[in-house]
């Protein structure tokens, strides 16, 4: 058996080989291409959360407090840095936000010294997760988030749960405001700001839902505008990107990261669920807005951008991918960052030229298999006929 100190420099040895590993692209299918490693894993969690490193206390150097992942991360750019603001699960169930950052946004990220302490609202949650990040024209950066409590109206059953969205801003990503959690009168798991006011309003993407897990009546990705982000309320909601049958999002679908300006219109990233024999399959996909009317959907390209391959299959919830954060640069370069199976959190890189050309030249979901091959011939006959005068 190794020695106290033998252990420690065995694992500090390790764990700076996985924060110094260099990351490389992999060229995919020219809109998007991923990395060859992820950019954020459990085993990367700083060690000084995880060991006690006093001998007489831990003279083995075991690790006290595990970790068991790391996803679903929000993502601005800070101080010329690219900073995720990860969801860490620990091996007792319960998520908590870390900030980390990196220099080039594809490699080398190191958390921060403390994780995130988030205020309480007015009565505390058993967990919290998944943060959506948006720098707000009003001046601040807010965080909206999942907030998990029992559902005390069902004492008898301990897996009965409710969602809300936990709101909270700041400054400088260490010093948090609590505001109140959003009222709404259904369960909402998946709210993202919008970057700008819409009428003097706050605006809100939102995912009426009637339980914690299943959607119910709840239609797709909705629309909400608030008077007052201090109190928020969904008052008004209506849907502007529907779920439809034996399609991506047949089951339940939501906004990711808060969307991308662009001259052609706001560029959304979202995920889609839908059944198979193995359980939900989480993929992907991309829509725009207008400009003028954020609301009103001009792009619906069909099918998923992205969908688990190889490793990111494998997991504590398989066949998932879901990104609640990407960051766009100023040269038109795009990050999207994405946990696969609720594990770990990987990054692919595209351009906002790219995605919005995917979004305005692929064709929409003609929601039958004859239409499809329909769409399919249509582009048979397009290269045909180029070729023909090309020859």
């Amino acid at each position: 058996m190794l020695t106290f100190e033998q252990r420690k420099a065995m694992v500090e040895a390790r764990h700076a080989m996985l924060l110094n590993r260099q990351n490389t692209p992999l060229e995919g299918n020219g809109v998007y291409r991923r990395y060859a490693n992820p950019v954020v894993t459990a085993e990367m969690a700083p060690l000084e959360w995880r060991y006690d490193f006093n001998p007489v206390t831990n003279p083995y150097f075991m690790e006290r407090i595990g970790v068991n992942a790391t996803l679903n991360a929000g993502a601005i750019k800070w101080n010329d840095r690219y900073v995720v603001v990860v969801r860490v699960e620990g091996s007792d169930r319960k998520s908590f936000f870390a900030v980390a950052e990196s220099f080039d946004g594809v490699s080398g990220f190191r958390f921060w010294p403390r994780p995130i302490t988030m205020p309480e609202d007015e009565i505390p949650g058993t967990n919290i997760y998944d943060m959506r990040l948006t720098r707000h024209e009003d001046g601040w950066i807010y965080g909206l988030f999942c907030v998990e409590r029992h559902d005390d109206s069902q004492p008898g059953d301990l897996s009965a749960a409710t969602a809300t969205c936990g709101i909270a801003r700041t400054k400088d990503l260490v010093n948090w405001e609590r505001l109140p959690d959003l009222v709404s009168k259904s369960q909402q798991r998946n709210v993202v700001l919008h970057p700008e006011f819409v009428d003097g309003k706050y605006a809100l993407y939102t995912r009426p839902q009637d339980g914690f897990i299943d959607t119910g009546s709840g239609g797709g990705i909705g629309w909400a505008l608030v008077d007052d982000i201090t109190r928020a309320e969904v008052k008004e909601e209506i849907i502007i990107n529907k779920r439809y049958y034996h399609t991506i999002k047949e089951v339940k679908n939501g906004e990711g990261p808060h969307p991308i300006k662009t001259p052609k219109g706001w560029l959304h990233l979202a995920h889609g669920v839908r059944g198979c024999a193995s359980g939900l399959r989480y993929v992907l996909y991309l829509y725009m807005t207008s400009l003028e009317e954020p609301w009103k959907e001009i792009a619906t390209p069909g099918g998923y951008l992205m969908a688990p391959m190889g490793e990111e299959y494998i997991g504590d919830v398989m066949n998932v991918l879901f990104s609640n954060g990407w960051i766009v640069d100023d040269d038109g370069r795009v990050l999207i960052y994405y946990a696969s199976s609720d594990t770990r959190l990987h990054v692919a890189e595209s351009t906002v030229d790219r995605l919005v050309d995917y979004c305005l030249n692929t064709p929409a979901d003609g929601l039958s298999t004859g239409e499809s091959v329909k769409t399919i011939n249509r582009l048979i006959d397009a290269n045909e006929a180029y070729l023909k005068e090309n020859k």
